[in-house]
């Protein structure tokens, strides 16, 4: 799998699950802009919320990740930590995968994420009990701002790949 921001039809594809759902105010959403992805917004804590997010489409992985060690992203970020969420059939519709990171302010970087990175989460909470990942599960994948800072953000992604 690679995904990358070439098409800007790509844009149409995501699409944002904000705190609202909750009663919160924050936005955001998802741009392609010259050959980059761009998740932007702004998180409010106001009214108990305090996380934005967005997903592509449900998708079939499957094929192209079965055999894959992981994923990497290359991106450029704003100080800010994000996740990458992972969709899959072995957890329930409220349940992710995620792994969290902070990509650095001034320069593209490619972070790999091996597929024991991932951890279980329901509405933030850790599952202790859920089980690892299996990758041709997969059929969703995200991005999620939830630091407790109110404030604008911006994760600039120029590639998601599967790795080898």
């Amino acid at each position: 799998m690679t995904l990358t921001f070439n098409n800007p039809c790509e844009q149409q594809r995501w699409y944002s699950v904000d705190d609202g759902v909750m009663g919160g105010v924050s936005q955001s959403g998802f741009r392609v802009i010259n050959g980059e992805g761009r998740f932007h917004g702004e998180v409010s804590l106001e009214n108990g919320g305090g996380f934005a997010s967005v997903r592509r489409e449900p998708q079939d992985f499957e094929s192209t990740l079965a055999d894959a060690q992981g994923i990497a992203l290359t991106v450029r970020g704003d100080g800010r930590t994000y996740q990458l969420r992972l969709k899959s059939t072995s957890l329930g519709d409220a349940s992710a995968y995620r792994v969290k990171f902070t990509p650095a302010q001034n320069s593209w970087e490619t972070l790999h994420f091996p597929w024991s990175a991932f951890e279980a989460v329901r509405r933030g909470a850790l599952l202790s009990d859920a089980p690892a990942v299996t990758p041709s599960e997969i059929h969703q994948l995200g991005f999620l701002i939830a630091d407790r800072t109110a404030g604008s953000f911006c994760l600039q992604v120029k590639r998601i790949e599967s790795v080898r």
